[in-house]
């Protein structure tokens, strides 16, 4: 899959956040790419939320590892939607942020399909994360169960040498000034609201000062900032405004607490002058001495031929989701400048690298985890045919008779010799669910819901063979 050619494709789609028609027209076009021919594709919608593009190589919800990102833009003029190349640099909305890293992860979706890795892997794509990501948590909502042991995140866009071990939590702030109208000549007789939202906003300032090219700069980057995003009161010159709005947009360390914010915001309302938390998140904190981390590094390092830095930013995406619940957040990106801005570009030869390094890293990760034989029910005789077919792995029969099965089970939990990865969710909810179907004659068990039963009773009886015979149990 050529890397910078599918990134141009998907810059031609004019998928500004909210474009449903164009963004539809984007994933359709993503689910007949012949390159992801053998995946799991599917576009999830809820209610009117944006969708989200959801890819793998597996029914289970439990991944090895997980792509994210998004598809869809910021505005820009038409003339941004065509993309251009020129000195080594790819120009275009959505260049940097993020849809040649869009690119990459079907890339090594792609790459994992035809090489058959042995890694369950997948790609979630979503089309508003420039305005929330509410697609997303619908689609989290509604899969309680999707786990990743890692999770690369290429929506930190502007220097591959550098590796983001820290992203801020952004929390919205709704301000609400209500006033009292009276005649511009007057204002005795009335209540500014644009007053009144001034007094407020000086007020947010002496807790959360203000940090500007010409004025303030901090030696120390990582602090708690607030720009006011939008500020909007009053109709016309001669009316004393009865109302007024402000949009604050706060970065919060993570030593910073929403509680902490609201104590403050309390402090600095004056009388007329309410807030609202619009939305907020939580930051992504990942130790830079993550054995998974430093592995993908050392990748990096020898693909790009120099020593990379860890840095902290105040952006915030997606993976935000999978770092509350333990994720290992892989963050790191290409070179560019001009995120949201009339001149996005994305240096090419950064895409290719990140693509290098994606792959690499897989390789490792499915490397660690050899497949000598796959274990299969005697009766699924067209899956192992396929299997054949292919040609990679061989396939041997499970032994499967259950009561046996259960039995030696049984033995391997008692003796502690039988142990579960915490990403095996399924396999702890079947263990509640798993029973004697009392209704029969015979010792049976209830076959509802018991795949992950069967799969251990098959890895017992077919691969802890030596365990088996150690405890006396032919």
């Amino acid at each position: 899959m050529d890397v910078i050619d599918l990134a141009q494709k998907f810059i031609r789609f004019r998928t500004e956040t909210g474009n449903h028609g164009e963004i539809m027209k984007c994933l359709q076009f993503v689910k007949s790419l012949p390159e992801l021919h053998d995946a799991k594709i599917d576009i999830f919608e809820k209610d009117n939320l944006a969708p989200v593009i959801f890819i793998r190589n597996t029914e289970s919800e439990a991944f090895d590892v997980l792509v994210l990102g998004h598809l869809d833009v910021v505005p820009a003029a038409e003339e941004m939607f065509t993309p251009v190349v020129k000195d080594g640099r790819m120009y275009g909305r959505g260049t940097l942020d993020m849809k040649s890293f869009a690119a990459v992860a079907l890339n090594s979706m792609a790459y994992v399909l035809k090489r058959k890795l042995p890694l369950n892997f997948g790609v979630i794509l979503s089309t508003d994360e420039e305005k929330g990501s509410k697609g997303t948590e619908a689609f989290l909502a509604a899969h309680p169960k999707i786990s990743a042991e890692i999770v690369l995140d290429n929506d930190v866009g502007g220097d591959i040498q550098k590796i983001v071990s820290k992203c801020k939590n952004p929390v919205f702030v709704k301000i609400i000034a209500e006033g009292q109208e009276a005649h511009g000549s007057t204002p005795w007789e009335g209540i500014d609201a644009n007053e009144i939202m001034l007094q407020t906003l000086a007020n947010i300032r002496k807790y959360y000062p203000y940090y500007a090219q010409n004025g303030v700069n901090p030696e120390n980057k990582w602090v708690d900032t607030v720009h006011f995003a939008k500020i909007c009161g009053g109709d016309i010159s001669n009316i004393i405004s009865r109302y007024c709005e402000a949009l604050c947009d706060f970065r919060l360390v993570e030593t910073s607490t929403t509680a902490d914010l609201r104590k403050n915001l309390d402090k600095c309302m004056v009388a007329g002058v309410r807030y609202v938390i619009v939305s907020e998140s939580t930051p992504v904190v990942m130790s830079e001495d993550n054995p998974h981390i430093l592995e993908y590094k050392k990748f990096a390092e020898d693909i790009l031929g120099r020593p990379i830095e860890f840095e902290h930013i105040g952006g915030a995406t997606d993976s935000r989701e999978f770092a509350v619940k333990g994720s290992t957040v892989i963050m790191h990106s290409g070179t560019g400048e001009g995120m949201h801005a009339d001149g996005e570009y994305v240096e090419i030869d950064s895409v290719k690298q990140i693509a290098d390094i994606q792959i690499k890293f897989l390789e490792k990760l499915a490397g660690e985890r050899d497949v000598s034989a796959v274990i299969c029910d005697p009766s699924a005789a067209s899956f192992k045919e396929t299997i054949r077919r292919h040609g990679k792995f061989s396939v041997k029969n499970a032994k499967n008779d259950v009561l046996d099965g259960i039995r030696d089970t049984g033995t391997m939990l008692q003796a502690g010799l039988l142990h579960f990865n915490k990403t095996c969710i399924n396999t702890k909810a079947e263990f509640g669910a798993y029973a004697w179907d009392e209704k029969s004659s015979s010792d049976a068990v209830i076959k509802e819901n018991d795949h992950s039963m069967d799969q251990m009773r098959y890895f017992v009886r077919t691969i802890m063979k030596r365990e088996v015979r150690a405890y006396g149990i032919k």
